[in-house]
């Protein structure tokens, strides 16, 4: 599985972001798990495409009953905003798939 994380756009104090989550295995799944870390402070207010819940730094996204089954090759796309204050750094994000 692979995770890919970027800023759509960006403003003073928010920003639109989008993580794009690909099936890398050769089966087709039913759900599917992305995670990643703040290291400034960022917040997230509001998420389409996911289930996405913010503990701390720790942002963890699942998918909606519609978008969990993957084909081999397969994506999903969920997008949300947040908030940032002096740097809105880019997380590393990871995934999961079952």
């Amino acid at each position: 599985c692979t995770a890919t994380y970027r800023v759509v756009n960006q403003w003073s104090g928010g920003f639109q972001g989008e993580v794009v989550v690909r099936n890398d295995t050769t089966a087709t799944t039913s759900a599917w798990t992305a995670t990643f870390t703040y290291a400034n402070g960022q917040q997230m207010m509001q998420a389409w495409n996911a289930g996405v819940v913010q503990s701390g730094a720790t942002v963890t996204a699942r998918n909606v009953n519609w978008n969990g089954t993957l084909a081999p090759g397969g994506t999903a796309t969920f997008g949300f905003l947040a908030t940032w204050n002096g740097t809105n750094g880019t997380p590393q994000a990871t995934c999961t798939v079952s």
